[in-house]
């Protein structure tokens, strides 16, 4: 409670005794009884009324969330060409009052819900875009009025100005700023640039008119419903040309991976072969060279000698002709 609200409830007591000492006097002057103190008493009570009313009238105490139009009467204009701040100030009673207007910022919001709107209907902006589709936009206008046009701002609209200029000049912005656009620049790539180019626009509109552009939020957008059938449809053969590509670079790497394997066995039994071969090849050239070692250590006693061992195991005498050498012809190994 303020000091012009105390001193105005004051005001209000001193009527109310008023009143009471007046009733009091007729009921004793009915009654042939003295009423002298309360004649003094409906005196004072009056003045103390008169003042205190007068005074109440004049005190106003502005909110520091608020600025207040003073509408008088005296003057040509019928209103002051400054608002008043925050804070207690003289009027003059009785000639002139104040209009409060609030500075904090507002939200004028659109949409399809009832929860975020006041009425009880759909409050979205339709819009025919540039290709003939027909969409539905959910949007907000945050604004405050800008103070130093505060007086401007009543002298036009009073407290008019959102049914009045922000729900009208927002959704005629909004309008002619998407049909410039197709649906699917709405939706996707042009989304960020239509809504910068409605703020744009929203500024200069309030700047216009006194009011200050706070924030311009592109809360939603909704198709019709066959359009939305539409896009559905379009989706899901995307993802099911999409799925076809997996399936087809699934079976592309699976072969080439079967390619591979097959390749690395072919790869392992050229090796293996070639190992064979070497190892073959080694072998007998180790056998050559074991032979040829052999042949240059043959002498003719080696031979004879092992002639002899190989005869027979058990053999430990030998009978010869008469006539004949001790040990039987050997073979010649000259080769001649």
């Amino acid at each position: 409670m303020n000091i012009s609200s105390l001193l105005q409830g004051v005001a209000s007591f001193a009527w109310i005794g008023l009143i009471g000492v007046i009733a009091a006097m007729f009921i004793r002057t009915s009654r042939n009884q003295p009423s002298k103190g309360l004649g003094t008493a409906a005196i004072i009570l009056l003045v103390l009324a008169i003042l205190l009313t007068t005074v109440g009238a004049g005190l106003v105490f502005i909110e520091p969330d608020e600025l207040a139009i003073v509408v008088t009467v005296l003057g040509g204009q019928g209103i002051r060409p400054e608002p008043l701040p925050a804070g207690l100030h003289w009027i003059v009673p009785f000639a002139e009052r104040v209009e409060r207007y609030s500075i904090l910022n507002q939200t004028y919001t659109m949409s399809s819900s009832a929860d975020e709107i006041a009425g009880t209907t759909d409050d979205s902006i339709q819009v025919r875009t540039k290709d003939g589709q027909q969409v539905y936009i959910d949007a907000s206008v945050i604004y405050a009025i800008d103070q130093l046009q505060a007086v401007d701002l009543y002298r036009t609209w009073r407290f008019n100005y959102e049914d009045g200029l922000v729900r009208p000049q927002a959704r005629g912005v909004i309008r002619d700023v998407a049909s410039q656009y197709g649906v699917e620049e709405i939706v996707s790539t042009k989304r960020a640039e239509m809504q910068a180019l409605i703020t744009e626009q929203l500024e200069q509109v309030f700047l216009e008119n006194n009011l200050i552009l706070r924030d311009f939020v592109l809360r939603n957008i909704r198709f019709s419903d066959e359009y939305a059938a539409a896009v559905e449809q379009k989706q899901i053969a995307e993802q099911q040309a999409q799925q076809a590509e997996f399936v087809v670079e699934q079976r592309r790497q699976e072969a080439e991976q079967a390619r591979q394997v097959a390749q690395g066995q072919a790869d392992a039994a050229v090796i293996a072969a070639q190992g064979a071969a070497d190892a073959r090849l080694i072998e007998a050239q180790a056998e050559a060279e074991a032979n040829r070692l052999i042949a240059q250590s043959i002498t003719p006693e080696l031979v004879q000698y092992q002639y002899v061992l190989n005869l027979a195991p058990g053999v430990t005498t030998i009978f010869v002709p008469s006539g004949n050498q001790f040990i039987l012809p050997l073979p010649n190994t000259t080769g001649q």
